[in-house]
């Protein structure tokens, strides 16, 4: 039986996996998480397939020697093409990923039944979303958009910018001429832009926000497998951020998405 006050695996190819911690930190303010960014190989979205697989395994078995007590894919492009290989490596742990997440959460939302998403060009391109949510509901009508642009925007730190701004203006504009109900923030740097996001896309769509989500199915299934840390020691809980790559970048950007200070983060 793991321990409850073992830490909860999170990764991401890069630093966008940190909206997911600030999410879990929030809502289970006891639990201890290791974040793990692949710093050095970012981005993974240009790489094929096998390649993708064969990195996820290797970050799998890194946070597995952490003695972690489930893991969460944060990266869309790993959940979209890997995420078999984080559940056969993990063995009885759970997994959970962001895809799943926000798939149920966008079906339980939309009233209409059509629903937009908003995410990368490879995450868009390979139908994850779209495949996810049909599975849950064959009658839902889905639209895609890829936004490639919003990911450097982000963390430009240009969230509120007249370039952001007008960029938000032409991608939304196809997918809510659907009459779409719910809008899927279908990459973890989108949550940044979610003010921006809601103005143009209007009071009457829901955004589905992966990083919520994930967090609330995380809370759910630690519960359930009665892994949750019951937050009984005066100690408070232990964060560690681990890299591949020379963190000087990832701290600037990585504070931004947290919401708060990084302290030490390691190399490896």
């Amino acid at each position: 039986m793991h321990k409850r006050n073992n830490p909860i695996g999170v990764f991401d190819s890069g630093v966008g996996g940190l909206t997911v911690v600030r999410a879990l930190m929030e809502r289970l303010p006891h639990e201890n998480i290791i974040y793990f960014g692949d710093t050095a190989r970012v981005p993974y979205g240009v790489k094929s397939v096998e390649t993708i697989r064969q990195f996820t395994g290797e970050i799998v078995d890194f946070l597995l020697a952490q003695n972690v007590k489930m893991l969460n894919i944060a990266c869309k492009t790993m959940a979209a093409v890997a995420s078999d290989v984080v559940k056969e490596r993990a063995g009885h742990l759970p997994v959970l990923d962001v895809i799943e997440a926000g798939a149920k959460a966008a079906v339980d939302a939309s009233v209409s039944k059509t629903i937009g998403v908003i995410a990368t060009p490879t995450t868009i391109n390979s139908n994850a979303y779209a495949r996810r949510i049909a599975s849950l509901d064959a009658s839902i009508r889905v639209f895609s958009q890829p936004c490639p642009l919003f990911v450097p925007l982000v963390e430009e730190g240009w969230l509120d910018h007249p370039v952001t701004r007008l960029t938000t203006q032409e991608y939304l504009k196809p997918v809510l001429a659907e009459q779409v109900d719910t809008l899927v923030l279908g990459c973890t740097h989108y949550p940044l832009l979610k003010p921006l996001l809601q103005e143009v896309a209007g009071d009457k769509v829901t955004l589905v926000d992966s990083a919520v989500t994930t967090a609330s199915q995380t809370a759910h299934l630690l519960r359930e497998l009665a892994l949750a840390n019951p937050g009984d020691h005066p100690t408070p809980p232990v964060y560690r951020y681990v890299v591949t790559d020379v963190p000087l970048r990832f701290t600037t950007i990585g504070e931004r998405f947290l919401g708060r200070s990084l302290g030490r983060v390691e190399v490896v």
